[in-house]
């Protein structure tokens, strides 16, 4: 398994920045995960890092942020084949200006994306998100958007799926952090607001998000 994160607040010296997240996976499938908000920055940053559009098979939204989906109609015009994971609380005028170009799959429970990739369905109240749990030979994989709902849940939600062994994505404000004990693998990214708390409290897991990055598991 795969992880390439394209899009982030950070990034190497020879991609660029912008805020929002996007990070794709490759497992049995290539699935883009949220979409940033520039798409030509996007686009910049995939073609110097060799993924091509037309090999994406799906593209996962986490939540309808723009910073998380601004890029989605810069792609879908270069791919008229992708399939989309929205949330069924997004928008009718949003979910209509999908449909209009790509197949939707609107997720509100536990859904299974692929085989071994499973969105955690429509999680927290104010602000829905669903994230997403890998199956690798470690363990549980999960990826966030911003993680809205809380860790907490998302943690819970994915325990169904297996023992979690590593966490990449949006953190936002978290600091709970004593929920990240046992977790191998700690990768804050585009929001998280405490990585130097998480940095100093788990030194030989964490390890810095950024465009560029590949976590190979």
């Amino acid at each position: 398994m795969r992880l390439t994160i394209v899009y982030d607040n950070n990034s190497t010296e020879s991609l660029k920045r912008g805020h929002g997240f996007s990070c794709l996976l490759e497992a049995k499938n290539k699935i883009l995960i949220d979409t940033g908000w520039d798409g030509h920055l996007l686009l910049f940053n995939m073609e110097k890092l060799g993924i091509k559009v037309e090999d994406i098979d799906s593209i996962v939204l986490s939540h309808s942020h723009w910073d998380h989906i601004g890029g989605l109609p810069t792609l879908l015009n270069l791919n008229k084949n992708l399939e989309v994971f929205g949330l069924k609380s997004f928008s009718d005028n949003l979910k209509g200006e999908i449909k209009s170009r790509a197949e939707l799959i609107e997720i509100s429970s536990t859904t299974k994306i692929a085989d071994g990739i499973y969105s955690t369905g429509e999680l927290g109240k104010e602000i829905k998100e669903q994230s997403i749990a890998v199956e690798s030979e470690k363990g549980i994989v999960i990826i966030t958007g911003c993680s809205h709902p809380g860790l907490s849940l998302i943690l819970e939600k994915s325990l169904r799926f297996g023992d979690t062994y590593g966490i990449v994505g949006g953190l936002h404000g978290f600091s709970q952090y004593s929920l990240l004990e046992g977790i191998q693998v700690i990768v804050p990214c585009h929001c998280s607001q405490n990585k130097k708390e998480i940095r100093e409290r788990y030194p030989k897991n964490y390890e810095e998000g950024f465009s560029g990055k590949v976590i190979e598991i």
